[in-house]
């Protein structure tokens, strides 16, 4: 007793329970340093976009230099209970849904094909991948702008050769759905790398002893892998699809690029809807109020991306 006490004494009076409090606090002062800078740095423009949001900001304010007046709820008002408000929020939703759909679909098939190939052609197959998802938007968005384009586009070629159609000055963009048909392609083609090589790196965890041993009962193919295969990554599959859903809710590069920055109210999404809104019609209020209605709509969706996260740590 008398030695316990003494190395208590040397040991500045720290027990066990002052071990565990350590302990549990580490995490926390790890990522001190990160949320204490995304507090700075996105802190005052969220804060001042909200009071924005409350406010009557035009042109006039904003030069002059005088306090916009207080509308309180006004703004929101009158962008709920527009109907074209909620034509766009229906289009991001069906945008969103699709691209993400597409790129799961297209990112689990090479997924798998990685893991059919040789050693050499599954690293030649990453490197390429891995360069796609590299490739800044602005040159994914000039080199599908020039594929669809309406005089010297390849698309247009390549299906006047096959179909014996003339397509020749067909332009994508007259029609609002093939022109989203381009825009969902230059989206899939850049998130399909992340996605594959998430699922290749799930599929690797799948043990072989029970892909073969219910090879050996008999299930093979579609069968196989619908049952063994994949309840195995189910878990990081239902996480890539959230966070892609996600990214895709948000789009606004894209659309902005391949319209050549003058997007038409078809192409409207959410991002786009705030940011003309904002910086083309000076309506600066009524955007900063879609801009949080969307932050709103995907807080729900990282709420859901959250959920499965923590339910595939569970599972783990």
């Amino acid at each position: 007793m008398k030695n316990a006490t003494s190395t208590r004494r040397r040991s500045g009076g720290r027990g066990p329970t002052t071990g565990r409090r350590g302990r549990r606090a580490t995490p926390y002062l790890l990522i001190a340093p990160m949320v204490g800078t995304l507090l700075l740095v996105l802190g005052y423009p969220l804060v001042d976009m909200v009071l924005l949001s409350f406010e009557d900001m035009t042109r006039k304010q904003l030069f002059a230099g005088t306090a916009p007046p207080w509308v309180g709820l006004d703004q929101y008002r009158e962008v709920l209970s527009d109907g074209f408000f909620w034509t766009v929020v229906a289009r991001t939703v069906a945008f969103a849904v699709v691209c993400a759909g597409l790129t799961m679909l297209f990112g689990l098939a090479f997924a798998l094909l990685l893991r059919l190939v040789s050693p050499w052609v599954r690293v030649v197959m990453v490197g390429v991948l891995v360069a796609v998802w590299a490739m800044p938007f602005m040159v994914a968005a000039s080199v599908f702008r020039w594929l669809s384009d309406a005089d010297y586009g390849v698309v247009n070629w390549l299906l006047g050769g096959l179909t014996g159609a003339d397509f020749r000055g067909h332009n994508w963009f007259a029609d609002p759905w093939q022109g989203f048909a381009v825009i969902v392609a230059v989206v899939v083609w850049g998130a399909i790398p992340f996605a594959a090589i998430t699922l290749h790196a799930a599929l690797t965890q799948v043990p072989a002893e029970l892909e073969e041993a219910a090879r050996v009962d008999g299930a093979k193919g579609l069968v196989l892998f619908r049952h063994v295969t994949f309840p195995v990554i189910r878990p990081l599959f239902t996480v890539v699809a959230a966070l892609s859903a996600i990214w895709d809710f948000g789009a606004f590069s894209q659309i902005w690029l391949m319209r050549g920055g003058q997007p038409e109210r078809d192409y409207y999404l959410l991002g786009v809807y705030s940011f003309i809104e904002s910086f083309a019609v000076n309506r600066y209020s009524a955007g900063a109020a879609i801009a949080l209605v969307t932050v709103v709509l995907l807080l729900g969706g990282s709420a859901v991306y959250l959920r499965q996260v923590l339910r595939t740590g569970e599972v783990e």
